[in-house]
């Protein structure tokens, strides 16, 4: 998910960043200290069908997606349409074909997890993207009713899952926020803020001007190819790694109560987006772990 503001907004240190922003210095990031399993994986795929997953459906035109007027979403339903089983080289995979946006939500509850799966886009591309990098993501956390955003989406994290920008991170929902650590990248689109070790503390808070923090660097493979994609986390502290690749970290994932105390989530649905263009899934498993791997700089 890439939410675009309707007017554009100049670069200003927030309320959201504490201290002054360096400028972003490219890093060599590798995982070190990976965590055992302390209990089996649990595959989420069976890679016969799609019943341990519900499904959910936005607007019948998904350019009414960020309008402030616009129909009733479609709700329930995109099993056997949007969301498939295929073979795909040989094996069994999650089709989601795009044109429609809206979510697949697996119903197992998660904590302290490493998460793996493989994705890969297809050819398909559809409007109102159909001309934009193909986009999809990998939302963790999920929590509350389906659609609760823009009328397509469940409350949630999202490790992106974009061409050239796989890992960066979004709250997924109103008020919902994390922190990380992030420096001044003039060259990305507003709020300009992507994901540095040593950089200053910086938040990102769903449905604001500071809505995402970019990915340390670009580790997803030429489209067609498949990618690996492990998510670490432990409580409300997560790692994102692309093929193997350590691209963000993120801390004090929470959301705000009645009354205003930030809360934190510390688990979850894992939620699949459909959103313009036709990506496959396969191998999805989670096992159990206690911490999290540490990301260290090469110097």
């Amino acid at each position: 998910m890439r939410i675009f503001a309707a007017i554009a907004l100049a670069f200003v240190v927030s309320p959201a960043v504490s201290g002054d922003l360096p400028s972003f210095t490219p890093q060599s990031l590798v995982l070190k200290n990976i965590p055992a399993a302390t209990g089996p994986a649990v595959a989420l795929f069976n890679g016969k069908n799609l019943d341990q997953w519900d499904a959910w459906l936005g607007y019948a035109d998904p350019g009414q997606t960020y309008l402030a007027k616009h129909d009733a979403p479609l709700g329930v339903g995109g099993k056997g349409t949007i969301f498939t089983v295929v073979s795909e080289d040989g094996e069994p995979a999650i089709r989601i074909n795009g044109p429609t946006w809206g979510s697949l939500v697996h119903r197992g509850d998660y904590a302290n997890y490493h998460l793996r799966l493989e994705y890969k886009w297809g050819k398909a591309r559809y409007a109102p993207r159909q001309a934009m990098l193909p986009n999809n993501g990998l939302l963790y956390h999920t929590h509350g009713k389906p659609g609760a955003v823009w009328g397509t989406w469940a409350r949630s994290v999202e490790f992106e899952i974009m061409s050239g920008s796989v890992g960066m991170v979004v709250p997924v929902g109103d008020k919902l926020s994390v922190t990380t650590t992030a420096a001044h990248d003039a060259s990305i689109i507003d709020p300009k803020l992507r994901y540095m070790v040593g950089g200053v503390d910086a938040k990102a808070i769903g449905n604001t001007a500071t809505w995402n923090v970019e990915n340390n660097h670009n580790a997803d493979a030429p489209d067609g190819e498949w990618n690996v994609l492990d998510l670490y986390v432990v409580g409300n502290h997560a790692i994102h790694v692309v093929n193997g690749v350590p691209v963000m970290e993120v801390r004090n994932i929470c959301e705000p109560d009645t009354k205003g105390v930030c809360q934190p989530l510390t688990h979850g649905h894992i939620q699949l987006q459909s959103e313009g263009a036709e990506t496959f899934f396969r191998h999805i498993t989670v096992e159990p772990i206690k911490q999290l791997p540490v990301i260290e700089v090469v110097k």
